[in-house]
């Protein structure tokens, strides 16, 4: 007679590889509509898993966290970002939480350099004037951007994210600099050549491109508030691949309102998936839904990380990315 197979329930649609081996190695309950979870439902879920899989969409706060089952042991979260569950509310509980750090790295800082690109040089805007049969050849002042080499770059959260950022930037011939809550290792400081500011206020007046790359916390929410964006330079661009909360999305649109920003980019949103209409429509403005690791390969890997870690467990071991609130 085989084992009992361990409860797992998904709230979202993964990878075909990812849900097949799911179900080969546990009980697991599918999400075959991709539909997110409604509060209710997640009460639900929260009743009958003893592991729940869930993603950034699922709002795990300490109400819900304090009506779960006796028998939910584990919230294996589909993503690096854990800041939709409450952390310290699953630990008072004895729940185990872990998330899927590293695998999602690179392709976010494709992305971000994307971005920085697509803005500084009108990418998006170009490409639109084509589309609709509007290009009428070449001119000497017409669609000029903004060239990259030489420009400072000024990083906001020097973490796995950041620092692939910076070597991007450093191939395109950008001064990195950063601002985190203590430097980096002096050994990576030398390879990125980044300048590390202790005062982000000091370090957002004197740069060209302010990248997000920071976890959203109680400290980080509206980071870049009115007054920061004020400190901005009229030619500066902002791009966003982190968290929405991260920018006053009001302020934002009032400093586009003035002229006071070159350009934007953002992956991520302050009420997602509700964009503010404001940003909407703006020349200057790339938006973008959410891809930051919307590659194959990563969406595989975060998979088979959910996967090792609630096997890890299962096995009597510690999980390999479990999170605790120290590490927030």
């Amino acid at each position: 007679m085989s084992a009992r197979k361990l409860k797992v329930v998904l709230t979202r649609r993964l990878p075909d590889a990812v849900e097949t081996r799911m179900r080969e190695l546990f009980d697991a309950e599918l999400n075959l509509t991709d539909r997110p979870m409604s509060r209710d439902e997640l009460v639900a879920a929260l009743q009958r898993a003893e592991v729940l899989a869930p993603t950034i969409t699922d709002h795990l706060d300490a109400e819900l966290i304090a009506g779960a089952g006796e028998q939910l042991k584990m919230i294996a979260n589909f993503g690096a970002g854990v800041d939709h569950i409450d952390i310290d509310a699953a630990v008072g509980r004895g729940i185990i939480v872990t998330n899927t750090p590293g695998v999602l790295t690179e392709d976010t800082a494709d992305l971000t350099m994307s971005l920085i690109l697509a803005v500084s040089r009108r990418v998006v805007e170009g490409a639109a004037v084509v589309a609709a049969g509007r290009f009428e050849g070449w001119s000497p002042t017409w669609m000029c951007g903004r060239k990259l080499w030489g420009k400072r770059l000024g990083i906001v959260g020097m973490g796995r994210i950041g620092q692939a950022l910076a070597r991007r930037a450093r191939a395109f011939g950008m001064q990195v600099h950063y601002h985190n809550r203590k430097p980096v290792p002096d050994m990576i400081a030398e390879e990125l050549g980044a300048t590390w500011w202790d005062d982000l206020d000091q370090m957002l007046a004197r740069m060209d491109v302010i990248s997000l790359n920071c976890p959203a916390t109680k400290e980080t929410h509206h980071l870049l508030s009115a007054e920061r964006l004020a400190r901005l330079q009229p030619h500066a661009i902002v791009v966003n691949t982190a968290r929405g909360e991260l920018i006053d999305e009001a302020a934002l649109v009032e400093a586009l309102d003035h002229r006071a920003l070159f350009g934007v980019g953002l992956d991520v949103f302050e009420n997602e998936p509700k964009v503010h209409p404001g940003l909407i429509g703006r020349p200057n403005v790339v938006l973008l839904p959410h891809l930051g690791s919307a590659t194959i390969e990563a969406r595989q890997d975060m998979g088979d990380r959910v996967i090792a870690n609630i096997m890890t467990w299962q096995n009597g071991h510690r999980p390999p990315d479990r999170v605790i609130p120290a590490m927030l």
